[in-house]
Formats: C-alpha cells, structure tokens, sequence
C-alpha cells in the first residue's frame, strides 16, 4: 500500500493554540463518550496525545493506546504525545497504520476512540470493520466529528477551522458507514461548539 493510501486526507495536527481553544476540557469531553475507569481504550489518530491522555486519566487503573501514523513521520509528535501523559504508567504508543489496528494490539480492547479523523479516511466501512475487529464483544466504538457546517461558520480565535465543508459527515452519514460494519447506534452526544459524539456497540 502507499504511504498516501495510508493518510487520512485534511487530518493533520492543527496549531496547538486554536486546538486547545476549541477543546478547552477534554477530559468533559471524554466523560461525555461514556469512557469508563478500568477500561482499555484505544486513541486513533492520537496525534499530540491531547485526548490520549484525557483518556488515561479516565480510565485510572485501566490502559490507553494510542496510535498514529504520522508519530512515524514526525518523531517530535510523539515526543509531545508522551509528554502529554508524562507521570502516567497507563499510556502505550503504537505506530502503525490504522486499517491495520485488529493486528497491531495484541488482544481485543474495551472502546475505541476516534476524534475528528474519520472525515478523512478513504474508505471508512473498511476502517470501521477494522475496529469491529479489533473490539471485545459488545465494545464501544466512538467517532467525534465535525457538524456539517459550512467552514466559514466555524471559527475559532477569529479564523474558520476544521476540514473543507464537503469533507464533513451528518450524523446520518456516520451511521450509514458504521452499522454495516457491525455495529449499533448506542447514542449521539452534542459537544458544542461544532462537534457531535456517535457512540456505537458492537453487535
């Protein structure tokens, strides 16, 4: 496969200012997916590890992994993400290809977590199959993405943000590519100001 195969189109890391603006309590937003203590959870597309270690803080005495291609391409990221959860013995790193996450951990997990990446995968059934696969049974599997709002509606510190509009995915369109995958809509949640949550369990 080639290495553009593997990238999520318009999903790099965002400048740190507007990012923790938009997301000033990711730990809020990590409650709000219901991600429970004692968990094992995975943070695809973890990027800086700013929810990866949101998440390690939730899950206390369980685990997070987080995965990213662009760690490989970028050694400082994951310099960042680690820091991110410097203190914490529950934070584990994978590099890899996330099309290829049932392979990479070594047993099935809890949760699933993927954070305003999934617009841009090429081909989002295959990638949600991979997390069924990857999934206990009756896991969870969320996908935190933008409102389809036109871009130039979504500002943050004074400057429209977030994917092209055409990229952006309702909460219909999300459902559409993930319950064929095997899963089931267990709730919808808003995280405002231009987000949703869909939670799914695996069927």
């Amino acid at each position: 496969m080639m290495l553009q195969d593997r990238l999520f189109q318009a999903t790099g890391m965002p400048d740190k200012n507007w990012w923790h603006a938009l997301w000033p309590d990711p730990d809020g937003i990590v409650k709000e997916l219901r991600i429970e203590s004692g968990m094992t959870v995975v943070d695809l597309g973890c990027g800086d590890g700013y929810f990866t270690a949101a998440i390690a803080r939730r899950v206390g005495p369980g685990r997070v992994i987080g995965l990213d291609l662009d760690l490989d391409l970028d050694p400082a990221m994951l310099e960042q993400a680690e820091a991110a959860c410097d203190g914490m013995s529950n934070c584990d790193w994978l590099l890899g290809d996330a099309m290829e996450l049932s392979r990479l951990i070594a047993s099935p997990v809890d949760f699933v977590l993927i954070a305003n990446t999934f617009h841009g995968v090429p081909d989002k059934t295959a990638l949600s199959k991979e997390v069924a696969a990857a999934l206990q049974p009756a896991g969870r599997f969320a996908i935190v993405n933008w409102y389809p709002i036109a871009r130039e509606d979504t500002p943050v510190l004074g400057q429209p943000r977030g994917p092209r509009t055409e990229l952006r995915m309702s909460t219909e369109e999300t459902r559409a590519v993930a319950e064929p995958a095997g899963f089931q809509l267990e709730g919808l949640v808003k995280l405002p100001p231009y987000h949703y949550g869909a939670i799914f369990k695996k069927t």
